[in-house]
C-alpha cells in the first residue's frame, strides 16, 4: 500500500528517471569495457563490468519500488552520450559525469521522502552513499601517482 504522506506520483517519476539513468548506465560501462586497451585493460574492464552488473541491481530496486508503489515502470533509457573518446581518461571522466547525474537523482527522491516514508529514505541514503563511493573511486582514478 503507498503512503498517504509523500507525493506518489512525484516519487514513481523520480523511480522512473532514475530506472532510466541506471539501465544508461548499464549499456555506458558495458561499451566503455569493450573499449578500453593498453596494459591496464584487465583490471579496467573488470571494474567497468561490475559497474554494469551494479547499474542493473540498482535499475531492478527502482523498478521494485515503483511497482511497490502501484506505478509502471519506465521502458525508456537515459541518455547515451558517444564521444568517441576512448582514452582510460576520458572514459573515466564521462563515468564520473554519469555518477554525478545518478547522484543527483538519488539526492531529488531523498529530498521527496526524507522523514515521510522510512523504505525510500533509507534506500535514497543507500544509493546516496554508494554513489559518492563510485565518485571517490572514480577521482582516485583520475589521479597521478604523487598527485
Amino acid at each position: 500500500m503507498a503512503d498517504t504522506s509523500i507525493d506518489n506520483d512525484a516519487v514513481i517519476t523520480v523511480l522512473n528517471k532514475i530506472l532510466e539513468t541506471e539501465l544508461a548506465g548499464v549499456v555506458r560501462y558495458t561499451h566503455y569495457a569493450l573499449m578500453v586497451v593498453g596494459y591496464n585493460r584487465i583490471p579496467i574492464v573488470s571494474w567497468m563490468r561490475s559497474q554494469a552488473t551494479e547499474s542493473l541491481t540498482h535499475a531492478n530496486e527502482a523498478g521494485e519500488l515503483i511497482t511497490h508503489l502501484g506505478g509502471h515502470p519506465s521502458l525508456g533509457i537515459g541518455t547515451l552520450l558517444e564521444t568517441h573518446r576512448h582514452d582510460v581518461g576520458d572514459i573515466l571522466r564521462e563515468s564520473l559525469d554519469h555518477e554525478m547525474l545518478a547522484l543527483s537523482m538519488y539526492n531529488g527522491l531523498l529530498d521527496l521522502v526524507n522523514g515521510r516514508n522510512v523504505l525510500l529514505e533509507e534506500y535514497a541514503r543507500r544509493m546516496i552513499a554508494q554513489e559518492e563511493m563510485h565518485q571517490g573511486d572514480v577521482r582516485k582514478m583520475l589521479k597521478k601517482p604523487g598527485e
